[in-house]
């Protein structure tokens, strides 16, 4: 079973509007934070929407209240089901819990066990697969035929990419004259969301994903015109393995995004920069951005960037650049 949603394949601007007014009263409205030590490194000037200090401590939360809040009743009653590396996973927990409806959680097998931990603290039943994205799906299917509940898909739901875009609406809302935004891309939800908002300005926004080269199917689809599949990518930034669908790749395209693909290394360093600069703890998932931006510097020259740090789930018993050395 599946929420329910009108017929095109894709959200209009006026459901990110719609969403945002719906999950105002659970979400946070998140601060913006600035260093003027990074905009002198990057010759940009940046403007972090801090999404790591959104509920659950991710972005997700938004997309996944949005869609949980848009069932009906009797679709409610017979809880809801997704699978994720954790992020989702955590902001369908809790959003259930809000709802007091039951909720079911298919996680890879080498998931975070920090993530693993909050979504079980949320009181979802957590199921474990292989972590292939054919175990995902077989297990959600078998939860769906048993109980009834509805999937609530990590990205590939127009209710989730339509909450997802509220964090664009809000940063434009909070930052005048922006004119670039610098998102991580995994699945492509955050991006995608950002592309409804994007294409109903009458100011040009340009839109830049950014993703680990382990990782970057979005990169090389993007490239080739067609969905390339990458079978195991391999990155420390958990939430980034995913792979975009033809959902969240036909609004990338649409909205001509580009993306930047970045070393673990560069990871790494993003991450302990925010970490140092901005006194904040964000997760791999999110240092992207600032990588990126550090990666090609010509391309956000004197530009206003505002960045997206999706979440802020980090082990911090066991962070990157400890393992490196």
């Amino acid at each position: 079973m599946t929420a329910e949603c009108p017929s095109a394949d894709v959200p209009a601007v006026q459901e990110v509007h719609a969403a945002a007014e719906r999950i105002g009263p659970w979400i946070h409205r998140t601060p913006v934070f600035t260093s003027r030590t990074l905009d002198e490194f990057s010759g940009a000037s940046l403007f972090f929407k801090c999404e790591n200090l959104q509920r659950t401590g991710a972005f997700k939360f938004r997309g996944a209240s949005n869609a949980v809040l848009c069932l009906d009743r009797d679709g409610a009653a017979r809880g809801v089901v997704t699978h994720s590396s954790g992020n989702h996973a955590a902001g369908v927990a809790l959003a259930a819990r809000l709802r007091r409806i039951p909720a079911h959680v298919v996680m890879p097998a080498n998931a975070n066990p920090v993530k693993r931990a909050a979504v079980a603290g949320y009181g979802a039943s957590v199921h474990t697969c292989e972590p292939t994205m054919q175990a995902r799906r077989s297990c959600v299917e078998q939860i769906i035929a048993k109980t009834g509940a509805t999937l609530i898909h990590p990205y590939d739901d127009r209710n989730v990419i339509a909450g997802q875009g509220t964090a664009t609406l809000e940063l434009l809302e909070q930052v005048d004259g922006l004119d670039t935004i610098v998102a991580p891309i995994g699945g492509g939800g955050m991006l995608s969301g950002a592309c409804v908002v994007a294409s109903s300005r009458a100011e040009p926004l340009r839109l830049i994903g950014a993703q680990p080269a382990g990782a970057d199917d979005a990169a090389r689809s993007l490239a080739a015109g067609r969905i390339i599949v990458i079978d195991n990518p391999s990155t420390i930034a958990d939430g980034l393995r995913a792979p975009i669908c033809e959902r969240t790749f036909a609004l990338l395209q649409r909205n001509a995004a580009a993306v930047i693909p970045v070393t673990e290394a560069q990871i790494i360093d993003a991450m302990r920069m925010v970490w140092e600069r901005l006194k904040l703890i964000i997760e791999p998932s999110s240092a992207v951005t600032l990588a990126a931006v550090l990666r090609e510097p010509d391309r956000f020259a004197g530009c206003r960037v505002g960045l997206i740090l999706t979440g802020g789930n980090a082990d911090i018993d066991n962070l990157p650049w400890q393992q490196s050395r």
